[in-house]
């Protein structure tokens, strides 16, 4: 239920991939992908992470790429009162 509520409240689900140099090999780039809810065009939680990513992690970011898609808008949701079977 807590993700339906969120995608209620506008929020959609960000993926981001950040490219980062390897501690030990700064020549060498790899990959970690980050997934969760958050509200566009703000993006509180994916600016969080990048900032816990660069105060507490050895690897410097290269670049990061990333999405947000609302799984929910005001066009594909409604409130049905009834349901109705014919047969």
């Amino acid at each position: 239920m807590r993700e339906t509520q969120l995608m209620l409240k506008g929020y959609g689900l960000t993926t981001a991939e950040l490219f980062y140099h390897m501690p030990d090999h700064p020549h060498v780039l790899n990959t970690f992908t980050w997934q969760d809810y958050d509200l566009a065009p703000d993006y509180p939680k994916l600016f969080g992470f990048i900032e816990f990513w660069q105060r507490e992690i050895e690897g410097p970011l290269h670049s990061i790429r990333f999405c947000h898609r609302k799984l929910i808008g005001p066009a594909e949701w409604r409130n049905v009162v009834a349901e109705f079977r014919l047969h």
